[in-house]
């Protein structure tokens, strides 16, 4: 009995070490030295050192002055502990309802422009840190109103902060919330609002 089980100990004790031990060790070693920033979450810090967020997560942002993110279903939005799609079929009368009301309410914002999916529709994760371009460059009016400046100047920011698709064929041309407010901020500070604490603090 003993030798029979002896290899089955032996190979379990030894695939532990090597599978549960040796290689997950080995691969958060590379990705610190190779890819420290994303090994690291992507964290964006303020010129003080405090963490502002990450650049993987959304998160919410209210003001008018700033890009708004898409909507979120993660508990009560953004919330990372319960991260969520609404889980609403194309057909769902309350899908449709909520995506009318907030459409209703962008329109005036669209001034005549299509409203992009992404504006009125939830993501997989409920915490995606990007928009399009198309409804990045929709709110670049309502932003620069809000700042008191010319909306050239909040659209050369969002042209600077749109990335392109990964290798030029991967994904969808997106821009970083997170990172475009942050760079408004800091290039197109509010003239309407400068004695106001910036909620996120530029670099």
């Amino acid at each position: 009995m003993l030798q029979s089980l002896r290899p089955a100990v032996v190979m379990l004790a030894l695939f532990t070490l090597l599978l549960g031990l040796a290689y997950p060790l080995a691969v958060t070693g590379v990705a610190q030295i190779a890819f420290p920033d994303q090994a690291g979450g992507s964290l964006i810090r303020d010129a003080g050192g405090r963490v502002v967020g990450s650049a993987l997560i959304g998160q919410p942002f209210a003001e008018a002055r700033y890009l708004h993110p898409r909507p979120s279903a993660a508990g009560d939005g953004y919330d990372a502990s319960a991260s969520s799609g609404s889980n609403l079929g194309p057909l769902n009368p309350d899908l449709a309802e909520r995506v009318k009301t907030e459409a209703d309410a962008l329109r005036g914002e669209a001034g005549g422009a299509a409203i992009p999916a992404d504006a009125v529709t939830t993501s997989a994760s409920g915490l995606d840190p990007d928009v399009s371009p198309a409804y990045a460059r929709l709110q670049a009016a309502r932003v620069a109103r809000a700042r008191g400046v010319p909306v050239q100047e909040v659209q050369a920011v969002i042209d600077a902060n749109t990335r392109g698709a990964l290798f030029g064929f991967i994904g969808q041309p997106r821009v970083n919330v997170l990172l475009t407010n942050r760079a408004l901020d800091a290039k197109v500070p509010s003239r309407l609002l400068s004695s106001a604490p910036s909620s996120v603090p530029a670099a």
